[in-house]
């Protein structure tokens, strides 16, 4: 992931968070983050990933993250995600999934981007280009094998 931001967001008011999430949009790759919360004590880290790049991995992903908490010693054993309203931050609204994480980033009714925790945005990375580079398309690998056809065998050279 090439981009890595700072981000302090203590008010909806402020517009940091919203030039973050333009940014996010505008390059169209994700966007490493850090979150001071307003109250909170430790910052959050995430990985901002565009709406079109989070579903290309996703394509791609063969299976799903796993959402096993089991080795997380950050989270106490009780803690829930808390419920509240979607937080407006200019022209995006957050909405933040009470199971799996993530936090859903939309402007004018529309996902743009997905704040996903950093491993979670690693594996997903990383298993779509190990899947995506080892696929060949019809065509391709119609070729491939003509080619393949085409080349002497090792014992003849």
């Amino acid at each position: 992931m090439g981009i890595q931001i700072d981000v302090v967001a203590a008010y909806p008011i402020n517009d940091e968070m919203e030039r973050v999430l333009g940014l996010a949009e505008a390059v169209g790759e994700p966007v490493r983050v850090r979150f001071m919360w307003e109250g909170r004590q430790e910052a959050e880290h995430a990985v901002l990933v565009p709406a079109a790049t989070l579903a290309l991995w996703e394509h791609w992903a063969p299976t799903a993250y796993p959402t096993s908490d089991a080795g997380d010693e950050n989270r106490a054993e009780t803690e829930k995600p808390e419920l509240a309203h979607p937080a407006e931050f200019g022209p995006f609204t957050l909405f933040r999934r009470r199971v799996g994480g993530r936090t859903a980033v939309a402007r004018g009714g529309v996902v743009v981007a997905e704040l996903l925790n950093p491993d979670e945005a690693h594996w997903l990375e990383e298993r779509a280009r190990n899947v995506r580079q080892g696929f060949m398309d019809p065509k391709q690998k119609a070729a491939f094998e003509e080619f393949l056809a085409r080349q002497s065998s090792l014992d003849d050279q």
